[in-house]
């Protein structure tokens, strides 16, 4: 059973979010001048890509 359209436009949109903020973190982190910035940068990073695991694991439980 698939997802009402509604709640997959706004898995879409939360996808493309993730991937704004996903970009913005590891430019931060490429480019940061000192070693805090970077692990704080890393962190988000981190922490992005588990967002959008369990955006994929909802959406996933939601179609079952």
């Amino acid at each position: 059973m698939d997802e009402p359209p509604d709640l997959g436009q706004l898995f879409h949109r939360l996808n493309n979010q993730l991937g704004i903020i996903l970009a913005n973190a590891e430019l931060i982190e490429a480019k940061a001048a000192d070693e805090v910035t970077r692990s704080r940068a890393s962190q988000v990073v981190a922490s992005v890509l588990e967002a959008i695991e369990t955006a994929l694991d909802l959406r996933t439980r939601l179609r079952h």
